[in-house]
């Protein structure tokens, strides 16, 4: 499901004003009043944590061809989130 909704964000090329293609293997969400970009990592599609603000961005702002993925919280929220992903990444690949 997730892999879906990043692939109709990207049918659009993202943000008008931000071109910027991500690193292979990430892809770029906006977060926060400032709309800062961030470039996160495909694996974290995977999470049910990730899912839950991917659809809480297609629920408050649909698939918008010109915002790109634009996630519905703070960036110490988003950040929160992915420490948390990341660290259960790295104790995955630690194992």
């Amino acid at each position: 499901m997730s892999k879906q909704m990043i692939k109709r964000w990207m049918e659009g090329g993202g943000r008008g004003e931000d071109k910027r293609r991500a690193p292979r293997g990430h892809f770029a969400v906006y977060v926060g009043e400032g709309l800062r970009r961030f470039e996160v990592p495909l694996a974290y599609l995977e999470h049910g944590a990730f899912q839950r603000l991917l659809q809480s961005s297609a629920d408050e702002f649909g698939y918008s061809r010109s915002r790109g993925v634009v996630l519905p919280c703070d960036e110490a929220t988003f950040c929160s989130v992915t420490q948390y992903l990341a660290s259960l990444t790295s104790r995955a690949h630690n194992s």
